[in-house]
């Protein structure tokens, strides 16, 4: 019959520590504490997940507003090279002359024969689109914008993100 341990030189170890004072883990655990890592784990996972998560939904509404700044700045050179009829009475000056309706026709038309960028639900022409001196023209675009990740959680409770654009342009004439 065998005496001791299987591991003589592991429990040889051990009795190294503890005479060197290393041995207290063995008198918490005998008071009921443990030394376990878990809830530290699970709440560093949670909150890198978050992190992540976050950076998702802030990358995903910076796509979405340089798409929409992109269709805006479009429509509003669309707008700026539409002539406004009354230049044939006033002729033409240093720029293309627009008006406030030629620049809201052209932008509707433009958006009309488009199809929205993706995670793009709906857009419409907010005031302040037209023109303020009669040779530039302004588009301001507003859309809702479904996020990944927390677009459910808004819609559940009732809201939602708009992202308003604003985009202008200036035809000008060549000699």
């Amino acid at each position: 019959m065998r005496t001791g341990s299987r591991w003589p030189a592991r429990d040889e170890l051990h009795r190294w520590h503890e005479r060197r004072g290393w041995g207290q883990r063995r008198r918490c655990v005998e008071h009921g504490e443990r030394g376990g890592i878990t809830i530290l784990v699970i709440g560093c996972m949670v909150v890198a997940a978050l992190l992540i998560m976050g950076t998702i939904v802030a990358t995903s509404a910076q796509i979405a507003r340089v798409r929409l700044l992109d269709v805006a700045d479009n429509a509003a050179l669309d707008a700026a090279d539409a002539l406004d009829l009354g230049v044939y009475d006033r002729g033409l000056g240093q720029s293309v002359g627009i008006s406030t309706a030629t620049v809201w026709d052209s932008a509707h038309a433009y958006l009309a024969d488009l199809d929205p960028p993706s995670r793009v639900t709906d857009w419409r022409l907010e005031p302040g689109t037209g023109t303020l001196d009669g040779e530039t023209a302004v588009v301001v675009l507003s859309a809702r914008v479904e996020l990944p990740v927390v677009g459910a959680l808004l819609d559940s409770v009732g809201g939602s993100v708009t992202i308003t654009v604003r985009g202008a342009a200036r035809a000008g004439l060549v000699d």
